[in-house]
């Protein structure tokens, strides 16, 4: 089967890699002539945001799907029409790159995401501090998204469509991925959760399985639940979680891809999020999800002050360390911030997990030559 992927990011060589094992072809779009699935897919340099070059791409695939939700829906839309299949559909992607379509998605299905506005321009803005601005396209990897807290922060509002949340009093963040196969078949991986670097405010390890009360974990499922069926379409999505201080779930935003929130899969589950994609984009039955011990995961970002050839500082003593799996992303040049790898870690307790995670982010470094 020849199957598209509009992206050729780390997402897309890692589904890739897992797919290797079966016979089919990969073929990837992509701005980069150096992303990371240049070399391991028939690759095309082009803009997955460019209506014909999608078009192009895609009409002689037997199905095409995403690593990154900013591409040209409308071009899926037409291709769709044609007979190609799309995964997940367009209409679902509409839905998700765009704010303000996203936060109307969940109000209409009952599925419980914090309080909003929208609005065209700042002009419109009337809606009570603190709150969240989130503008309605293009934010990524917390671009796009600033809090407004004081009448002060007023100064600094977007002018632009964007989605005004209300901000949750956060005791966790959380992150679940479900699956839907075309047929209807439905799989949920163990809920993770998200602990950040306090000083950064930046992600730092993702840890499964979680502790979370049994209501809780009724109110996730209720969520996948009624999300799953309001998608009506196949698809991997990863849904982030707030869980506020008085112990209610709330739906941060969802990716309708695989998810930074589901590389510790690779090895802490009985299958990882790409087997699971690979399934859901071919129409198999689905992958068991089970989590096989306590696993986590550490992002590699480039560290401050570095940009240039990467060089991993460090990586050795990783390579000595027991249930410690690396993953490299294949891009050469590092800049501060830029996802360039994770570290998988499997434990037996989550004691043991976290002092390990703990460890890892001391031995190493991405810096540059």
């Amino acid at each position: 089967m020849k199957i598209g992927i509009l992206g050729g990011g780390q997402l897309g060589r890692m589904l890739i890699q897992s797919a290797l094992k079966y016979d089919d072809e990969f073929y990837t779009l992509d701005p980069a002539a150096d992303a990371p699935c240049h070399n391991i897919s028939y690759f095309t340099q082009g803009s997955f945001n460019d209506y014909q070059t999608v078009l192009d791409f895609g009409k002689d695939k037997d199905v095409v799907t995403i690593e990154i939700e900013h591409v040209n829906a409308d071009a899926l839309e037409t291709l769709e029409n044609q007979g190609i299949k799309v995964v997940p559909n367009s209409r679902i992607i509409k839905i998700i790159q765009q704010k303000i379509l996203q936060k109307e998605f969940y109000k209409k299905n009952n599925i419980p995401s914090p309080d909003f506005q929208t609005v065209q321009n700042k002009s419109e803005i009337s809606f009570p501090l603190p709150f969240v601005q989130k503008m309605n396209t293009g934010g990524y990897d917390g671009k796009g998204v600033q809090v407004i807290r004081t009448e002060e922060d007023l100064q600094k509002l977007w002018d632009a469509p964007s989605v005004l949340e209300s901000l949750v009093d956060i005791d966790k963040e959380l992150a679940v991925i479900v699956a839907r196969n075309e047929n209807g078949e439905t799989k949920t991986f163990p809920v993770t959760e998200m602990v950040a670097d306090p000083r950064l405010n930046l992600l730092d390890f993702n840890i499964c399985p979680t502790t979370l009360t049994e209501d809780i974990q009724n109110q996730i499922s209720a969520i996948t639940d009624k999300f799953l069926v309001a998608i009506n379409s196949p698809g991997l999505f990863a849904i982030e979680l707030f869980l506020d201080k008085d112990g209610k779930v709330w739906v941060n935003e969802t990716a309708p891809r695989l998810h930074n929130s589901g590389h510790q899969s690779q090895e802490g589950n009985a299958n990882s999020q790409f087997e699971q994609m690979y399934r859901v984009v071919k129409n198999l039955p689905l992958a068991d999800t089970d989590a096989v011990t306590f696993s986590g995961m550490l992002n590699l970002v480039g560290a401050d002050g570095f940009s240039g050839k990467v060089v991993y500082a460090g990586l050795d003593e990783v390579l000595k360390l027991p249930k410690t799996y690396i993953h490299l992303y294949g891009k050469t040049e590092t800049k501060p911030g830029r996802k360039m790898g994770h570290i998988n870690v499997l434990a037996d307790s989550r004691e043991e997990l976290m002092e390990k995670l703990v460890k890892i982010k001391e031995m190493v470094q991405v810096i540059a030559e």
